[in-house]
């Protein structure tokens, strides 16, 4: 124990002589180490960088080269530099690395483009695809083949090599493999990345088991498979489709008449993405499949021209390369109106838009009076205006600074064979060759029932700009042939009718506004007149001296709606404090007119306004300005705030029947006196009914009906020689399913009932609903 004791305290008394000598040995040691460390780790050099994996790189597109880094030839410090932020600082370099790819792909119609869809358009090339049992088939899928060729020869020159249609290829599908042709449009070769595919498919109907069944049946597994894209074909420019049929074993569509073919249509709209290029066509073999064909390519080929010129199918409403397709497209237009409110908005069924532009101001003197050159040059309807926007929205086509155009809802259901409007029963006017157009977008009036509130101006005089009728010709016609080409995609438009609606026959003059205000609305006349083109012209007798002024049109309407002077008041609301000794001047006017000009009562019936107890009133008017025709229509309630102020609601539309009971009251009225009318047709799906001179009545039978090829022809001779002419030297018989009694609805078109009504509902028993053009 001794021993322990005396080791210890020999330990203690070393550490106290020596501890300051051990302590800085101890540190110097420590101090060596670090440095030895610290020496030898910069002698080291890396000889490669190692960088991570990632499924980027993977990417062709994307992928990055990394070059092994040699020896001897590392980065010097001070030249790596860290990037820095826009407020200075310096960017922190922890985390992975953002690798740079190629700029993201553009869109169309809200899909990513495809490389080919995203090139410029250089070159079109068709492809003909037929089906042929008896070689009928094959033989028009060769004159189409030869027609196309030509026409492609035809065009081409030294100075358009670089844009062209190129001559057509063409494939019977019988020898094809479908996988080849449908699952995925064809690339274009690497020589010409801006060529771009149009099929055009020809095939007949049979009721046999054919090529074509197999050939239906592709599409649909095509467009079902969950594996492939639902509109794989979208890649392609455009198609089209034509069918052959025959009349005598299949009348009618329904029956069969190039049922095959519309259904590969419907097909090719879902494959392609709504890519129709041209309306389907469809040709009788045994009558006129030959000049239908003709027509047909002749369309086709024009369209692929304007595709070349502008870059692609265009935009606008339904059909121009966005059509609604669905299962039930081919029922009544009603879902498609619901669906398109934003794109295509009808007159006739829409709720305007308020103004919010301050008021305009309005003079409400008894005559007009000298405005300024100021006041005079200022724009009716300037491009910047919120009437402007409105108006546009609503699908007008604003031409100058006071005109514009519009399609009817009457023109896409004439191009689809689903009936014209009352017009063509009674005038023998085919809607889709109609163009609804106004010199002047101003009005004098503020009818109760006007579906234009707060979206045009309104006044008593003219003190705006005038813009010249060359201007205002040339632009309504432009902006109508456009909307017309948007159409051409819609769902059931048939080939032959939109080839015919590329001529317009016919023009509404009304639309909007009054166009008898327009200062130079005669040679606006004289040149419609020129390109035999005939003038309807709706007024609202308000201006009787430029009524008085007006020269010839072919029907002068004159809007007839209340028959006393406070209900006119109430419904019209006009402007001019003597709105009824004007209103009464204009029947004057009429009067001498009626053995020069067509004239025309348009009598608006509005329950509780107009129609109650005033049949003695109405014909105590038609008794002092002896018109031609008397139409008579129920009104149609557009639902605006300022309607529901005066008082005008949904109880305010009269039913068909209502219609008909006052047309046949007025009627008795009017023979009680002894002056010579009589119910001559109706066009029950419109509620309007014609009361009509006997003037009209030839031979015991109504002659309401237009001669318009006769009416040109006087015309001319009328300027040559002076010869004068009335509105009996150029009638035709009215139609007998147009006459009273039959319904007014054109056999030849197809009735669509609204999906609300059963189909086996009369249309006379539907809420009264006029639907109307003007």
């Amino acid at each position: 124990m001794g021993d322990s004791v005396g080791i210890v305290e020999g330990f203690v008394a070393v550490w106290h002589a020596y501890r300051l000598p051990l302590i800085i040995a101890l540190f110097g040691v420590y101090i060596s180490i670090r440095l030895s460390r610290a020496f030898s780790s910069k002698s080291k050099t890396p000889a490669s960088v190692s960088v991570p994996s990632s499924p980027r790189s993977q990417s062709p597109e994307k992928s990055v080269k990394l070059q092994p880094v040699e020896k001897k030839t590392a980065v010097p410090v001070k030249q790596i530099s860290k990037p820095v932020r826009a407020d200075g600082a310096a960017k922190s370099t922890s985390g992975p690395k953002r690798v740079q790819g190629k700029k993201p792909a553009k869109t169309i119609g809200g899909r990513r483009a495809s490389t080919e869809e995203a090139q410029p358009i250089t070159h079109i090339q068709p492809i003909i695809f037929f089906a042929s049992l008896t070689t009928t088939t094959e033989r028009y899928a060769n004159t189409l083949l030869e027609d196309l060729r030509a026409a492609a020869l035809r065009q081409t020159s030294p100075d358009s090599l670089d844009r062209s249609i190129l001559p057509p290829q063409i494939h019977d599908i019988s020898y094809i493999d479908f996988d080849d042709f449908f699952i995925s449009a064809p690339k274009p070769p690497p020589t010409s990345p801006g060529t771009r595919y149009v099929y055009c498919i020809l095939v007949p109907t049979y009721n046999i088991d054919t090529v074509i069944n197999t050939f239906l049946g592709h599409l649909d597994e095509t467009h079902n498979d969950f594996r492939i894209d639902t509109a794989p074909l979208s890649q392609l420019l455009g198609y089209s489709v034509f069918g052959f049929g025959d009349k005598e074993e299949w009348p009618t569509e329904e029956e069969g008449f190039c049922t095959q073919a519309k259904e590969i249509d419907r097909w090719m709209s879902k494959l392609t993405g709504r890519k129709r290029a041209f309306p389907l066509g469809m040709g009788d073999v045994k009558s006129d499949a030959e000049k239908a064909l003709k027509e047909w390519s002749t369309g086709l080929y024009d369209t692929l021209s304007d595709i070349l010129e502008t870059g692609g199918l265009g935009e606008g409403v339904p059909g121009s390369g966005d059509a609604v397709e669905s299962d039930e497209e081919d029922l009544d237009d009603e879902g498609d109106e619901k669906k398109n409110s934003q794109s295509m908005v009808d007159l006739e069924d829409i709720k305007m838009n308020g103004d919010s532009a301050a008021p305009i101001p309005v003079d409400f003197t008894t005559v007009g009076k000298v405005v300024s050159s100021q006041d005079t040059a200022k724009e009716m309807v300037p491009k910047t205006s919120p009437t402007y926007a409105s108006l546009t929205k609503q699908g007008y086509t604003i031409v100058g600074s006071h005109s514009g155009v519009k399609i009817c809802r009457w023109t896409k259901s004439a191009l689809r064979g689903r009936g014209s409007c009352y017009k063509y029963s009674f005038y023998g006017i085919r809607s889709h060759l109609c163009m609804e157009a106004t010199p002047s977008l101003s009005c004098s009036n503020k009818c109760i029932f006007c579906w234009r509130h707060g979206t045009n101006p309104v006044g008593t005089t003219w003190r705006w700009k005038v813009d010249s009728p060359e201007l205002i010709f040339n632009g309504v016609k432009e902006g109508h042939y456009k909307k017309i080409k948007m159409l051409k995609g819609v769902p059931g438009v048939r080939a032959e009718r939109f080839a015919e609606a590329m001529r317009i026959r016919h023009c509404a003059l009304s639309l909007v506004g009054e166009p008898i205000f327009y200062p130079h609305i005669n040679r606006f006349l004289q040149m419609l007149h020129a390109e035999h083109i005939s003038s309807f012209l709706v007024c609202n007798a308000q201006h009787p001296d430029q009524l008085e002024t007006l020269e010839r049109v072919t029907q002068l309407y004159v809007s007839i709606d209340a028959s006393n002077r406070e209900s006119l008041r109430k419904i019209d609301r006009p402007l001019h404090r003597d709105f009824w000794e004007r209103f009464q001047r204009c029947l004057d006017i009429l009067r001498e007119k009626r053995h020069v000009q067509r004239t025309v009562f348009r009598l608006t019936l509005v329950k509780g306004f107009n129609v109650d107890d005033e049949v003695t009133g109405y014909a105590d008017l038609v008794e002092k300005a002896l018109p031609c025709l008397i139409e008579i229509k129920g009104v149609t309630y557009c639902g605006t705030s300022t309607s529901a102020g005066a008082g005008l609601t949904m109880q305010n539309v009269p039913f068909y029947e209502e219609i008909a009971t006052f047309v046949v009251a007025l009627n008795a009225e009017l023979e009680r006196r002894g002056l010579g009318y009589g119910i001559a047709a109706e066009h029950a799906h419109s509620c309007c009914v014609l009361l009509a001179s006997n003037r009209f009545h030839v031979n015991g039978k109504w002659h309401t009906r237009i001669d318009y090829e006769r009416f040109f022809q006087l015309l001319e001779k009328e300027k040559a020689d002076g010869t004068s002419f009335t509105p009996e030297d150029y009638m035709r018989e009215t139609e007998e399913w147009a006459l009273w009694g039959n319904g007014g609805f054109n056999p030849e078109d197809e009735r669509v009932h609204r999906k609300q009504k059963k189909q086996a509902q009369a249309v006379d028993s539907a809420p009264a609903k006029v639907e109307e053009i003007f």
